[in-house]
């Protein structure tokens, strides 16, 4: 069980080790607008599992670090880490890396769509059926409860979707772009996309994404709402030793 002391101290390094809110969107929205998900070992944290699968951490990880992040995650537990060249310590594995793109939308094009309907969770079975047909990312049974959520729907059936995920301070993550593939031309991701970037510039605050590097058509589509890349790197895909 993770101690007050530890959160403590996990959450206060977050201030000392990120020169900007985006640069681990993971950690800066569990010390903030995502605390009540938020999981700590160290410098490590976590979201719920049924929330999100995501892992913040810091930009070098020591040895302590490899250590919390070995008990955040389990026996052979895995996730994702930010940034690529790691040197993993003794029965961990690397088992891969994925080139990633950061996109900022204070440009963004947002508009209110009186045609969107906000999702609750009673739509969670149609929205993960939806995300099991169209693969956005992932997406857990109370990843939800994140932020808000809207859909298009046709003759009734949830075609396409977009929603809120990350919160660091100031700022807003647009995920779960999809839509079904016969229903794909019709604009219907973009108008999702402004309108749930609507609801985020209401707040005051500045819509973001991420998109795989290798998926330059959405990337473009993105760019063509108002989008522009902020930063690009790589996930590196680790295991965490068996015992």
């Amino acid at each position: 069980m993770t101690t007050e002391s530890a959160v403590d101290r996990g959450v206060a390094s977050v201030a000392n080790d990120l020169p900007h809110p985006l640069d681990d969107p993971i950690r800066t929205s569990l010390r903030g607008a995502h605390a009540r998900f938020a999981v700590w070992s160290g410098r490590i944290g976590r979201y719920e599992p049924q929330v999100a699968k995501f892992i913040g951490h810091p930009p070098t990880l020591e040895a302590q670090d490899w250590a919390d992040l070995a008990r955040i995650l389990g026996p052979g537990g895995s996730t994702a880490l930010r940034g690529g060249g790691y040197v993993a310590p003794r029965g961990w594995q690397v088992l891969g890396e994925m080139p990633t793109v950061q996109l900022e939308g204070s440009g963004l094009l947002v508009a209110e769509d009186p045609g969107a309907e906000v999702l609750g969770t009673a739509d969670v079975p149609e929205i993960l059926a939806l995300i099991e047909r169209t693969q956005p990312g992932p997406f857990a049974p109370r990843t939800i409860e994140m932020g808000t959520y809207l859909g298009l729907r046709v003759g009734g059936r949830l075609v396409a979707m977009a929603g809120e995920r990350m919160h660091p301070p100031g700022w807003t993550e647009i995920s779960a772009v999809c839509t079904d593939a016969e229903f794909r031309g019709r604009g219907f991701a973009s108008r999702l996309v402004g309108a749930v970037g609507a609801g985020i510039r209401a707040r005051g605050e500045t819509p973001f994404l991420h998109a795989r590097a290798e998926n330059t058509t959405a990337i473009s589509v993105y760019e063509s709402l108002g989008f522009t890349v902020r930063k690009r790197s790589v996930l590196t895909l680790v295991r965490a030793p068996q015992d």
